[in-house]
């Protein structure tokens, strides 16, 4: 169950850089810290605010380009983890939710990544955070989002559950629901002869859902990829990096 952390309180964040070590890797960080940095602009010196900052997985070495980073994030527990870090006290955090809290000033670029927007469970709260990203953007300002295409291709007639890992002390599945874009992503693990189970809610969303939630907060999508290193986006892909401008004052 969530605390005032959301479903990333203390217990995900003791852990989480570790379980999600490969993300932390050169190979998925720089491809994302070189196109972000570009497009703060002027290059690699203007402002970005990340919603969803966690650990400073990306704002960290984002920071050490030069840009001015600020976050948003709901769980203090993930945030100390950045404090923690070298670097983490002169970046700026805002404690909230990414869909609707505000901070001082404007930016360059705006990013949303590793699937956070589906942490809000709601289209009305997915709404919400485009528009509030278009509202912290400079006038022809981007808004960055990496986030899973909806794998309902690999589920069968009569089946809701896909599985995402199988190990011998962890195993992990989704579970959709078709109907509402509702899933939930089911963390089991066994060690020490010990077992736990963990739950978080998502909503999944289309990427041409996405285009119309920027285009009701007044923003226009520039580029779509398959991901950081910019290749392109087929009916193949399993996510995307997408970027749109803020088209209005």
């Amino acid at each position: 169950m969530p605390d005032e952390d959301g479903y990333f309180g203390e217990s995900v964040a003791a852990t989480y850089d570790e379980s999600s070590a490969e993300m932390f890797e050169s190979d998925a960080v720089d491809p994302a810290v070189d196109l972000l940095a570009g497009l703060a602009e002027p290059a690699g010196t203007g402002r970005a605010l990340e919603l969803g900052i966690g650990t400073g997985r990306l704002a960290l070495p984002l920071s050490r380009r030069g840009v001015e980073v600020h976050g948003i994030d709901l769980s203090r527990a993930m945030v100390e983890r950045l404090r923690a870090k070298p670097g983490g006290d002169a970046i700026g955090v805002t404690i909230g939710d990414f869909a609707t809290t505000t901070v001082d000033g404007t930016f360059s670029v705006a990013y949303l990544v590793f699937n956070t927007i589906m942490n809000l469970t709601t289209q009305d709260a997915q709404v919400d955070c485009f528009t509030n990203a278009a509202a912290h953007l400079e006038p022809g300002g981007r808004f960055v989002v990496e986030v899973m295409v909806p794998d309902l291709r690999r589920l069968p007639p009569g089946q809701n559950a896909v599985p995402f890992h199988v190990g011998e002390t962890r195993i992990g599945f989704d579970t959709y629901d078709l109907a509402t874009q509702s899933m939930s992503s089911h963390h089991v693990r066994v060690e020490d002869g010990r077992g736990s189970f963990r739950s978080i809610p998502f909503r999944y969303v289309w990427p041409a859902e996405l285009d119309l939630m920027a285009r009701l907060a007044g923003m226009r999508l520039r580029e779509r990829w398959e991901g950081w290193t910019r290749g392109p986006f087929t009916g193949e892909s399993r996510s995307h990096v997408s970027v749109w401008e803020k088209t209005t004052g």
